[in-house]
């Protein structure tokens, strides 16, 4: 089987599942997305990701309970698995090996 490679958008929602742990649901993760890199992100486009990495092994998920603010709707929580952990640590790893070969800028 070939190794799975992770689009850019892909390894950005698998980052904020992790780090968002409880709080890693749609809504919460565009917004994140919008605050922390300034990119306008359509909800629709991080439900079809987390549903593909989902489909990956990368995640899981499950229902939360459900608010008042939402008119009684559980939310889905999404969590990351060892495998995404592992697929993290891998991609992590792969860029800082590649930011070594950049030289060091002098920033006046």
């Amino acid at each position: 089987m070939a190794k799975e490679f992770l689009g850019e958008f892909e390894e950005i929602i698998l980052t904020l599942v992790a780090g968002l742990q409880e709080d890693a649901y749609g809504a919460a993760i565009a917004e994140e997305i919008e605050t922390r890199l300034k990119r306008e992100v359509n909800l629709s486009a991080v439900h079809v990701t987390l549903y593909r990495l989902e489909d990956k092994g990368l995640i899981k998920s499950k229902f939360g309970g459900g608010t008042n603010e939402r008119g009684g709707r559980k939310k889905r929580i999404f969590t990351i698995t060892n495998s995404g952990l592992a697929m993290l640590k891998a991609m992590k790893e792969a860029r800082v090996d590649l930011w070594k070969l950049v030289p060091q800028l002098q920033i006046a």
